[in-house]
């Protein structure tokens, strides 16, 4: 999302980094660009405006200018100030109550049933009993849309059939998760295409029978300013406590999510990262800032992928390493575990200066090379699989048809998975020590 952002300000950073020490008049050419990148990002102009006073202020200060490393402390002061733009500390969800019930509200079309079920998802992978409730009857498909996903991530779903309107739903629906021993309520709500005096009396409605702890606006952050002063309005109507981001994949410029909390005074709580139900992350506003800044949200990477990998899994492949006996079918494993953490695009875009590597003609990212991959071991018979060295000419070809592809990537393939077996024997053979003394001779 912030792509263009930060490529100005990486440019920015390069320039002020060259400086032998800086000054009051390179400070301020730096923050003239700075205020151009933030404006072109579609950034509320007011935001902005205080953006730069307080860099500004705290930049010219002596522990930044007479700084053995003045462009450090002033990138410093840069990611200190985008992360208080964007909420400062993180602010999780308040459960409160039981059931604890969470509203999700929004204009249609800005990805509300789909997020309800998300963060269904997220709740049960930590350790709550949600139950999703479809209160949405303004838009005919929006109930079975989140019937289907509900059952398709393995959480309840209140069956709404036979009811007139939204409160009638959600008052059984409350009675009977309070019966059966629910923990959370996730309601979604109807929308409209844009703010009208029905759907804010439904939802104050709502919001008066069920007290939730919690009403969560929902916006598409491709739309920009328009999300920030629709949330504005929903707020204003309704009160709400916290902001959901869709669509964060996409190639918006990034200034709903960099003005969301300075307009609203309310923090996003979480990004929606891709269309699959297990595209939402926790928003962390200092990692956010690391990602404008080509700084990497390293942090991230690693809660996805701890979640993604399956430790008794690993384990076994561990295993299999040491005897030898790692297999096309243990590689293919591997590799829908790496499928669960997203997109290539978006992992190595939590690596630190990944962004200025992509401009680089070396590195090339090719989103379908897994699939490639994926495609010619299914096309193998499982004798193949256990022992690649029976792969021949004939063998190959017949491959080759079955998954879509061409001799050459079958033998560029097996190549790389055959380097990759004799680098695993390597490391077998050194050992702990042997490893370490690698290790340490790779980074001289």
């Amino acid at each position: 999302m912030f792509e263009s952002l930060t490529d100005k300000l990486r440019k920015v950073i390069k320039d002020i980094r060259g400086q032998g020490r800086l000054s009051e008049s390179n400070v301020q050419d730096a923050l003239k660009e700075v205020r151009l990148a933030l404006l072109e990002a579609d950034v509320n102009f007011k935001v902005v405006k205080g953006f730069i006073e307080s860099v500004r202020e705290k930049a010219v200060g002596r522990d930044v200018l007479e700084s053995l490393t003045p462009g450090d402390q002033f990138i410093k002061v840069v990611h200190d100030e985008l992360t208080a733009v964007l909420g400062g500390a993180g602010a999780g969800l308040e459960l409160k109550g039981k059931p604890a019930v969470v509203m999700l509200v929004g204009l249609q079309g800005s990805g509300k049933t789909t997020t309800t079920a998300k963060l269904a998802l997220k709740l049960k992978g930590q350790g709550r009993t949600p139950y999703i409730v479809p209160a949405d009857l303004f838009r005919l498909a929006a109930v079975l849309q989140l019937k289907r996903l509900a059952a398709e991530i393995g959480v309840d779903c209140f069956d709404s059939d036979g009811y007139k309107n939204a409160a009638d739903i959600c008052s059984e629906a409350a009675r009977y998760a309070g019966l059966k021993g629910y923990d959370t309520l996730l309601v979604d709500t109807a929308g409209r295409l844009h703010i009208d005096g029905e759907l804010m009396n439904e939802l104050k409605n709502l919001k008066r029978l069920l007290d939730p702890s919690e009403i969560l606006f929902v916006a598409d952050s491709m739309t920009g300013q328009d999300a920030v002063n629709t949330a504005k309005g929903f707020d204003d109507a309704i009160g709400i406590t916290g902001v959901i981001l869709t669509k964060f994949d996409g190639d918006a410029r990034g200034g709903a999510a960099l003005s969301m909390r300075q307009t609203t005074g309310k923090p996003i709580k979480f990004i929606g990262t891709g269309e699959k139900v297990d595209c939402l992350e926790v928003f962390h506003p200092s990692r956010m800032a690391g990602r404008i800044l080509d700084m990497g949200d390293v942090l991230t990477l690693i809660e996805k992928a701890q979640a993604a990998v399956d430790v008794k899994q690993t384990k076994e492949i561990e295993k299999k390493i040491r005897k030898d006996t790692f297999t096309l079918d243990d590689f293919k494993d591997q590799l829908k575990s790496i499928k669960k953490l997203g997109t290539m695009d978006s992992i190595l875009s939590m690596v630190p200066g990944f962004d200025a590597m992509k401009k680089s003609k070396d590195v090339q990212i090719d989103e379908k090379e897994i699939d490639r991959i994926e495609a010619i071991i299914n096309s193998m018979t499982k004798k193949e699989r256990q022992d690649p060295s029976c792969l021949n000419a004939s063998r190959r070809q017949r491959i080759a048809k079955g998954s879509g592809t061409k001799v050459q990537e079958i033998n560029k393939f097996m190549n790389q998975y055959d380097q990759m077996r004799k680098m695993m024997k390597k490391l077998r053979q050194a050992g702990p020590r042997g490893i370490k003394a690698m290790l340490q001779g790779m980074g001289r």
